[in-house]
């Protein structure tokens, strides 16, 4: 399990086919640059209805973390590698829900 910080860049169009078993599929891809000095920019993937629709509730200039897995496959003598995002987090919704717990905590009378 790996996680990135950064900022959304690009969002790109819906995928979608249908598998040789018959069955439908979407796929949708974004950018995130991360800052850094060197390839700052990755190219994540999202499968699946809900972790698609999960993702039209973000904008490109959004901070998040992005929880993913890197995997790779051969085909054919050549590797193909997939980024694919199984979480992502508004940074600035986690920060605001942490301050607020701890201004209550700090007003308690005892």
């Amino acid at each position: 399990m790996s996680e990135i910080k950064g900022t959304i860049k690009t969002i790109l169009e819906v995928e979608s086919g249908t598998s040789k078993s018959g069955k439908e599929w979407k796929k949708q891809s974004f950018v995130v640059d991360t800052g850094n000095e060197y390839n700052p920019e990755v190219c994540f993937s999202v499968f699946g209805d809900e972790k698609v629709e999960n993702l039209s509730n973000y904008k490109v200039g959004d901070e998040v973390n992005v929880g993913y897995n890197l995997s790779s496959r051969e085909y054919n003598g050549r590797y193909f590698h997939n980024v694919d995002a199984w979480r992502i987090e508004k940074v600035g919704s986690e920060q605001v829900a942490e301050t607020a717990t701890d201004e209550t905590d700090d007003t308690l009378p005892f």
